[in-house]
Protein backbone atom coordinates (compact mmCIF):
# COMPACT_ATOMS: atom_id res chain seq x y z
CA UNK A 1 0.00 0.00 0.00
CA UNK A 2 1.87 3.47 -0.85
CA UNK A 3 2.19 6.05 2.01
CA UNK A 4 0.61 9.06 1.97
CA UNK A 5 1.62 12.11 1.47
CA UNK A 6 0.41 13.67 5.29
CA UNK A 7 1.67 10.07 6.57
CA UNK A 8 5.75 10.91 5.04
CA UNK A 9 4.95 14.65 6.49
CA UNK A 10 4.40 14.02 10.06
CA UNK A 11 7.24 11.26 9.68
CA UNK A 12 9.77 14.24 8.56
CA UNK A 13 8.84 16.71 10.86
CA UNK A 14 9.30 14.75 13.43
CA UNK A 15 13.02 14.23 12.94
CA UNK A 16 14.55 17.92 14.28
CA UNK A 17 16.85 19.30 11.34
CA UNK A 18 17.74 22.69 12.50
CA UNK A 19 20.81 23.82 10.49
CA UNK A 20 23.48 26.20 12.43
CA UNK A 21 24.38 29.25 10.13
CA UNK A 22 28.10 29.66 12.24
CA UNK A 23 28.86 25.89 11.27
CA UNK A 24 31.96 25.83 8.65
CA UNK A 25 31.20 21.80 8.26
CA UNK A 26 28.26 20.36 6.00
CA UNK A 27 25.90 19.72 6.95
CA UNK A 28 26.12 22.20 10.10
CA UNK A 29 24.52 19.73 12.06
CA UNK A 30 24.94 16.40 12.44
CA UNK A 31 21.16 15.58 13.47
CA UNK A 32 20.15 16.36 9.51
CA UNK A 33 22.13 13.48 9.09
CA UNK A 34 18.89 11.59 10.55
CA UNK A 35 16.41 12.54 7.98
CA UNK A 36 19.16 11.94 5.38
CA UNK A 37 19.46 8.30 6.47
CA UNK A 38 16.16 8.07 6.56
CA UNK A 39 15.17 9.21 2.99
CA UNK A 40 17.99 7.10 1.82
CA UNK A 41 16.32 3.80 2.82
CA UNK A 42 12.89 4.42 1.86
CA UNK A 43 13.85 5.39 -1.60
CA UNK A 44 15.69 1.72 -1.85
CA UNK A 45 12.73 0.28 -0.43
CA UNK A 46 10.31 2.06 -2.79
CA UNK A 47 12.64 0.39 -5.41
CA UNK A 48 14.42 3.86 -6.34
CA UNK A 49 17.88 2.91 -8.44
CA UNK A 50 21.52 4.75 -7.55
CA UNK A 51 20.06 6.13 -4.12
CA UNK A 52 23.29 7.31 -2.40
CA UNK A 53 23.92 8.97 0.89
CA UNK A 54 27.24 11.11 0.51
CA UNK A 55 29.44 11.92 3.28
CA UNK A 56 28.00 15.66 3.30
CA UNK A 57 23.99 14.06 4.14
CA UNK A 58 22.85 14.68 0.41
CA UNK A 59 20.48 11.97 -0.80
CA UNK A 60 20.44 11.29 -4.63
CA UNK A 61 18.32 8.46 -6.26
CA UNK A 62 16.53 7.84 -9.80
CA UNK A 63 13.22 6.70 -10.95
CA UNK A 64 14.17 4.98 -13.70
CA UNK A 65 12.06 6.16 -17.65
CA UNK A 66 9.22 4.12 -18.63
CA UNK A 67 9.18 6.11 -22.24
CA UNK A 68 12.04 5.00 -24.00
CA UNK A 69 11.19 5.87 -27.71
CA UNK A 70 12.51 9.03 -27.74
CA UNK A 71 14.72 11.09 -26.32
CA UNK A 72 13.68 12.76 -23.04
CA UNK A 73 15.31 15.21 -21.06
CA UNK A 74 16.33 13.83 -17.60
CA UNK A 75 14.41 16.08 -15.11
CA UNK A 76 15.16 16.44 -11.39
CA UNK A 77 13.23 17.47 -8.34
CA UNK A 78 15.10 18.96 -5.64
CA UNK A 79 14.08 19.75 -2.16
CA UNK A 80 15.95 20.61 1.43
CA UNK A 81 16.22 18.63 4.58
CA UNK A 82 16.80 21.33 7.38
CA UNK A 83 14.29 23.82 9.38
CA UNK A 84 15.86 27.45 9.77
CA UNK A 85 17.63 28.32 12.71
CA UNK A 86 15.55 31.49 13.38
CA UNK A 87 12.99 29.40 15.42
CA UNK A 88 13.00 26.34 17.69
CA UNK A 89 12.50 23.06 15.46
CA UNK A 90 12.90 20.34 18.62
CA UNK A 91 9.84 18.28 19.34
CA UNK A 92 7.50 19.85 16.89
CA UNK A 93 4.02 18.99 18.08
CA UNK A 94 1.47 19.44 15.38
CA UNK A 95 -1.96 20.41 15.63
CA UNK A 96 -5.12 19.31 13.18
CA UNK A 97 -7.52 21.62 12.37
CA UNK A 98 -10.23 19.28 10.40
CA UNK A 99 -12.44 21.19 8.10
CA UNK A 100 -11.58 25.00 8.92
CA UNK A 101 -14.55 27.36 9.90
CA UNK A 102 -12.60 30.38 8.95
CA UNK A 103 -12.51 32.04 12.69
CA UNK A 104 -9.43 31.72 15.35
CA UNK A 105 -7.31 29.16 15.70
CA UNK A 106 -5.57 28.02 19.23
CA UNK A 107 -2.21 26.77 18.83
CA UNK A 108 -1.53 26.87 22.50
CA UNK A 109 -4.21 27.56 25.30
CA UNK A 110 -1.80 27.43 27.80
CA UNK A 111 0.54 30.11 25.96
CA UNK A 112 -2.08 32.11 24.81
CA UNK A 113 -0.94 31.16 21.39
CA UNK A 114 -3.55 32.26 18.25
CA UNK A 115 -3.51 33.04 14.81
CA UNK A 116 -6.37 33.80 12.70
CA UNK A 117 -7.33 35.60 9.21
CA UNK A 118 -7.27 38.79 10.67
CA UNK A 119 -3.46 38.50 10.38
CA UNK A 120 -3.07 35.92 8.15
CA UNK A 121 -6.08 36.53 5.56
CA UNK A 122 -4.76 33.93 2.99
CA UNK A 123 -6.46 31.59 5.89
CA UNK A 124 -9.71 32.65 4.21
CA UNK A 125 -8.42 30.34 1.12
CA UNK A 126 -8.91 27.65 3.19
CA UNK A 127 -11.94 27.08 4.60
CA UNK A 128 -13.58 23.99 4.72
CA UNK A 129 -9.81 21.84 4.38
CA UNK A 130 -7.81 20.81 6.79
CA UNK A 131 -5.14 22.70 8.17
CA UNK A 132 -1.68 21.44 10.19
CA UNK A 133 -0.61 23.55 12.66
CA UNK A 134 2.50 23.87 15.10
CA UNK A 135 1.54 23.99 19.02
CA UNK A 136 3.05 27.24 18.58
CA UNK A 137 6.46 25.96 20.40
CA UNK A 138 8.12 25.33 17.72
CA UNK A 139 7.76 26.09 13.70
CA UNK A 140 6.09 23.22 11.84
CA UNK A 141 8.93 22.51 9.41
CA UNK A 142 6.90 22.59 6.34
CA UNK A 143 9.73 24.45 4.78
CA UNK A 144 10.68 21.94 3.30
CA UNK A 145 9.64 18.79 4.30
CA UNK A 146 6.39 19.35 2.52
CA UNK A 147 8.65 19.24 -0.67
CA UNK A 148 10.11 16.26 0.27
CA UNK A 149 6.82 14.52 1.34
CA UNK A 150 5.32 15.18 -1.89
CA UNK A 151 8.41 14.30 -4.18
CA UNK A 152 8.87 11.13 -2.17
CA UNK A 153 5.21 10.23 -2.69
CA UNK A 154 5.25 11.07 -6.50
CA UNK A 155 8.58 8.88 -6.68
CA UNK A 156 6.60 5.80 -4.98
CA UNK A 157 3.42 6.08 -7.03
CA UNK A 158 5.83 6.66 -10.68
CA UNK A 159 7.65 3.62 -9.22
CA UNK A 160 4.76 1.51 -8.92
CA UNK A 161 2.89 2.98 -12.15
CA UNK A 162 5.29 2.05 -14.80
CA UNK A 163 2.02 1.97 -16.95
CA UNK A 164 3.03 5.96 -16.99
CA UNK A 165 5.13 7.36 -19.43
CA UNK A 166 8.31 9.55 -18.57
CA UNK A 167 11.92 10.33 -18.52
CA UNK A 168 14.20 9.18 -16.39
CA UNK A 169 13.50 11.17 -13.35
CA UNK A 170 16.61 12.16 -10.81
CA UNK A 171 15.68 13.32 -7.06
CA UNK A 172 17.59 15.13 -4.84
CA UNK A 173 17.42 16.24 -1.40
CA UNK A 174 20.49 18.52 0.49
CA UNK A 175 21.45 20.18 3.86
CA UNK A 176 22.07 23.59 5.12
CA UNK A 177 19.64 25.49 2.61
CA UNK A 178 18.34 27.82 5.30
CA UNK A 179 22.16 28.83 6.10
CA UNK A 180 22.38 29.40 2.38
CA UNK A 181 25.23 26.57 1.45
CA UNK A 182 21.96 24.10 0.02
CA UNK A 183 23.65 24.06 -3.16
CA UNK A 184 27.63 24.67 -2.34
CA UNK A 185 28.36 20.35 -2.41
CA UNK A 186 25.60 19.36 -4.45
CA UNK A 187 27.22 16.83 -7.30
CA UNK A 188 25.62 18.73 -10.39
CA UNK A 189 27.44 15.92 -12.56
CA UNK A 190 26.57 13.13 -10.31
CA UNK A 191 23.17 13.73 -10.54
CA UNK A 192 22.68 13.87 -14.50
CA UNK A 193 19.70 16.02 -14.99
CA UNK A 194 18.97 18.33 -17.93
CA UNK A 195 16.78 20.50 -15.64
CA UNK A 196 15.21 20.32 -12.52
CA UNK A 197 12.77 22.16 -9.93
CA UNK A 198 13.63 22.80 -6.67
CA UNK A 199 10.00 22.26 -4.54
CA UNK A 200 10.55 24.84 -2.11
CA UNK A 201 8.04 27.88 -2.45
CA UNK A 202 5.07 29.09 -0.55
CA UNK A 203 1.46 28.44 -1.05
CA UNK A 204 -0.33 26.21 -4.01
CA UNK A 205 0.24 27.64 -7.14
CA UNK A 206 2.91 29.63 -6.73
CA UNK A 207 6.15 29.31 -9.30
CA UNK A 208 9.16 31.25 -9.08
CA UNK A 209 12.06 31.93 -11.45
CA UNK A 210 13.27 34.91 -9.75
CA UNK A 211 15.11 35.26 -6.26
CA UNK A 212 16.86 37.92 -4.54
CA UNK A 213 20.92 38.66 -5.23
CA UNK A 214 22.14 37.86 -1.82
CA UNK A 215 24.90 38.70 0.42
CA UNK A 216 26.51 37.92 4.15
CA UNK A 217 27.80 40.56 6.18
CA UNK A 218 29.79 40.13 9.56
CA UNK A 219 30.35 43.87 11.51
CA UNK A 220 32.76 43.22 14.50
CA UNK A 221 32.73 46.32 16.52
CA UNK A 222 36.28 47.09 18.29
CA UNK A 223 35.80 48.73 21.25
CA UNK A 224 37.71 49.20 24.75
CA UNK A 225 36.43 48.68 28.39
CA UNK A 226 37.16 50.34 30.97
CA UNK A 227 35.70 51.64 34.27
CA UNK A 228 32.97 53.58 33.71
CA UNK A 229 33.89 55.60 37.18
CA UNK A 230 37.51 56.31 34.82
CA UNK A 231 36.24 55.99 31.51
CA UNK A 232 35.88 60.12 30.40
CA UNK A 233 38.02 59.87 27.25
CA UNK A 234 39.24 56.63 26.95
CA UNK A 235 36.06 54.34 26.72
CA UNK A 236 34.47 53.05 23.43
CA UNK A 237 31.86 51.19 24.17
CA UNK A 238 31.58 48.80 21.30
CA UNK A 239 28.03 48.36 21.72
CA UNK A 240 26.64 52.49 21.13
CA UNK A 241 28.70 52.11 18.10
CA UNK A 242 27.29 49.14 16.60
CA UNK A 243 24.05 51.02 17.01
CA UNK A 244 25.47 54.02 15.20
CA UNK A 245 26.20 51.47 12.43
CA UNK A 246 23.04 50.28 12.29
CA UNK A 247 21.34 54.09 12.41
CA UNK A 248 23.29 54.69 9.68
CA UNK A 249 21.65 52.39 6.83
CA UNK A 250 18.49 53.62 5.43
CA UNK A 251 15.75 53.30 8.17
CA UNK A 252 13.13 52.05 5.64
CA UNK A 253 15.05 49.30 3.70
CA UNK A 254 14.37 46.75 5.61
CA UNK A 255 12.43 43.89 5.46
CA UNK A 256 9.22 45.17 7.49
CA UNK A 257 8.83 48.29 5.39
CA UNK A 258 9.66 46.19 1.71
CA UNK A 259 7.85 44.06 -0.64
CA UNK A 260 7.60 42.92 -4.08
CA UNK A 261 10.96 43.99 -6.00
CA UNK A 262 12.68 46.21 -2.73
CA UNK A 263 15.40 45.07 -1.73
CA UNK A 264 17.03 45.67 2.04
CA UNK A 265 19.49 45.13 4.86
CA UNK A 266 18.68 42.71 7.27
CA UNK A 267 20.38 42.79 11.22
CA UNK A 268 19.77 38.75 11.66
CA UNK A 269 21.60 39.14 15.10
CA UNK A 270 23.93 41.13 17.43
CA UNK A 271 25.58 39.82 20.54
CA UNK A 272 28.45 41.68 22.39
CA UNK A 273 29.29 43.78 25.40
CA UNK A 274 31.49 46.83 25.94
CA UNK A 275 34.67 45.02 24.82
CA UNK A 276 33.33 43.80 21.07
CA UNK A 277 29.86 44.00 19.46
CA UNK A 278 29.09 41.66 16.30
CA UNK A 279 26.25 42.16 14.27
CA UNK A 280 24.95 39.77 11.46
CA UNK A 281 23.77 41.26 8.27
CA UNK A 282 21.96 40.14 5.25
CA UNK A 283 22.01 42.18 1.98
CA UNK A 284 19.12 41.50 -0.41
CA UNK A 285 17.85 43.08 -4.04
CA UNK A 286 16.59 41.60 -7.13
CA UNK A 287 18.36 44.26 -9.32
CA UNK A 288 21.88 44.02 -9.62
CA UNK A 289 22.95 47.55 -9.68
CA UNK A 290 20.95 48.22 -6.51
CA UNK A 291 22.36 45.15 -4.72
CA UNK A 292 26.19 46.24 -5.37
CA UNK A 293 25.87 49.49 -4.28
CA UNK A 294 23.53 48.16 -0.97
CA UNK A 295 27.24 46.63 -0.23
CA UNK A 296 28.90 49.59 -1.55
CA UNK A 297 26.48 51.09 1.02
CA UNK A 298 27.91 49.02 4.20
CA UNK A 299 31.21 49.60 3.39
CA UNK A 300 30.88 53.46 3.15
CA UNK A 301 29.16 53.17 6.82
CA UNK A 302 31.92 50.93 8.13
CA UNK A 303 34.69 53.48 6.25
CA UNK A 304 32.89 56.55 8.01
CA UNK A 305 33.08 55.30 11.56
CA UNK A 306 36.34 54.11 11.15
CA UNK A 307 37.46 58.10 10.70
CA UNK A 308 35.21 58.70 13.97
CA UNK A 309 37.37 56.09 15.87
CA UNK A 310 39.91 55.11 14.74
CA UNK A 311 41.65 52.77 12.14
CA UNK A 312 39.43 49.10 12.76
CA UNK A 313 37.53 50.17 14.91
CA UNK A 314 34.94 48.84 12.71
CA UNK A 315 35.79 45.26 10.67
CA UNK A 316 33.12 44.39 8.24
CA UNK A 317 33.10 40.99 6.28
CA UNK A 318 31.01 40.44 2.96
CA UNK A 319 30.37 37.24 1.12
CA UNK A 320 27.66 36.55 -2.09
CA UNK A 321 25.55 33.75 -1.15
CA UNK A 322 23.49 33.55 -4.45
CA UNK A 323 22.28 35.64 -7.22
CA UNK A 324 19.25 35.74 -9.11
CA UNK A 325 18.57 32.80 -10.83
CA UNK A 326 16.09 34.98 -13.53
CA UNK A 327 20.02 35.83 -15.59
CA UNK A 328 20.21 31.91 -16.05
CA UNK A 329 16.47 30.83 -16.41
CA UNK A 330 15.48 33.61 -18.98
CA UNK A 331 16.61 31.55 -22.07
CA UNK A 332 14.95 28.10 -20.47
CA UNK A 333 11.56 29.43 -20.12
CA UNK A 334 9.82 26.12 -21.34
CA UNK A 335 10.46 24.89 -17.73
CA UNK A 336 7.90 27.98 -16.23
CA UNK A 337 5.69 26.62 -19.23
CA UNK A 338 5.59 23.42 -18.38
CA UNK A 339 4.56 23.80 -14.63
CA UNK A 340 1.87 26.75 -15.74
CA UNK A 341 0.05 24.44 -18.22
CA UNK A 342 0.06 21.53 -15.68
CA UNK A 343 -1.26 23.36 -12.88
CA UNK A 344 -4.01 24.59 -15.45
CA UNK A 345 -4.56 20.91 -16.45
CA UNK A 346 -5.30 20.49 -12.21
CA UNK A 347 -7.77 23.72 -12.20
CA UNK A 348 -4.65 25.33 -10.62
CA UNK A 349 -4.19 28.99 -11.00
CA UNK A 350 -0.22 29.36 -11.00
CA UNK A 351 0.71 32.13 -9.48
CA UNK A 352 4.45 33.68 -10.38
CA UNK A 353 6.34 36.40 -8.09
CA UNK A 354 9.84 36.99 -7.32
CA UNK A 355 10.71 34.81 -4.20
CA UNK A 356 11.72 37.34 -1.88
CA UNK A 357 14.50 34.77 -0.53
CA UNK A 358 16.60 32.37 -2.20
CA UNK A 359 16.13 28.45 -3.00
CA UNK A 360 18.72 25.85 -4.16
CA UNK A 361 17.84 26.29 -7.16
CA UNK A 362 19.70 29.93 -7.50
CA UNK A 363 22.50 28.80 -6.99
CA UNK A 364 22.46 25.14 -9.06
CA UNK A 365 20.96 27.51 -11.92
CA UNK A 366 24.70 29.29 -12.18
CA UNK A 367 26.21 26.03 -11.54
CA UNK A 368 24.48 24.83 -14.50
CA UNK A 369 21.30 23.36 -13.73
CA UNK A 370 18.51 25.36 -14.36
CA UNK A 371 16.13 25.60 -11.47
CA UNK A 372 12.88 27.10 -11.13
CA UNK A 373 11.03 26.80 -7.85
CA UNK A 374 7.69 25.23 -7.45
CA UNK A 375 4.99 25.51 -4.43
CA UNK A 376 5.49 23.25 -1.63
CA UNK A 377 1.90 24.58 -0.14
CA UNK A 378 2.90 25.86 2.98
CA UNK A 379 2.42 29.42 4.90
CA UNK A 380 4.43 31.39 7.25
CA UNK A 381 7.20 29.83 7.26
CA UNK A 382 10.46 30.14 9.64
CA UNK A 383 7.87 30.96 12.70
CA UNK A 384 5.26 29.51 14.96
CA UNK A 385 2.21 30.55 12.94
CA UNK A 386 3.30 27.44 10.10
CA UNK A 387 1.15 26.05 8.95
CA UNK A 388 -0.27 23.81 5.92
CA UNK A 389 -3.33 22.54 4.06
CA UNK A 390 -3.42 19.05 4.17
CA UNK A 391 -4.93 19.31 0.35
CA UNK A 392 -2.44 21.27 -1.02
CA UNK A 393 0.16 18.76 -0.51
CA UNK A 394 -2.05 16.23 -2.40
CA UNK A 395 -2.62 18.25 -5.24
CA UNK A 396 1.49 19.42 -5.36
CA UNK A 397 1.97 15.78 -5.44
CA UNK A 398 -0.05 15.67 -8.33
CA UNK A 399 1.26 18.36 -10.25
CA UNK A 400 5.27 16.86 -10.04
CA UNK A 401 3.27 13.70 -11.34
CA UNK A 402 1.89 15.95 -13.90
CA UNK A 403 4.96 17.77 -14.72
CA UNK A 404 7.13 14.14 -15.17
CA UNK A 405 4.98 13.21 -17.68
CA UNK A 406 4.54 16.71 -19.68
CA UNK A 407 8.46 16.64 -19.56
CA UNK A 408 9.07 15.01 -23.14
CA UNK A 409 7.31 17.62 -24.53
CA UNK A 410 9.57 20.01 -23.68
CA UNK A 411 11.58 22.00 -26.31
CA UNK A 412 14.50 19.80 -25.71
CA UNK A 413 13.17 16.89 -27.43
Amino acid sequence: METTVLDRFLRYIAVDTMSKPEAEAIPSTEKQRRLAVMLAEELRDMGAADVKLDDHAYVYGTIPATCREKNIPVLGFIAHMDTAPAFSGTDVKPRFVNHYDGKTIVLNQELGISMGPEQYPELLNYVGQDLITSDGSTLLGADDKAGIAEIMTMAEYLLNHPEIPHGTIKIGFTPDEEVGRGAELFDVEGFGADAAYTVDGGGLGELEYETFNAAGAKVIVHGFSIHPGSAKGKMKNSILMAAEFQNLLPAFENPACTEGYEGFFHLDSISGNVEQTVMNYIIRDHDMEKFQEKKAYMKRAADFLNQKYGENSIELVMKDSYYNMKEKLKDHMYLIDIAKETMADLGIEAVIEPVRGGTDGAMLSYKGLPCPNLCAGGHNFHGKFEYIPVQSMEKITKILIGIARRFGDSPLT
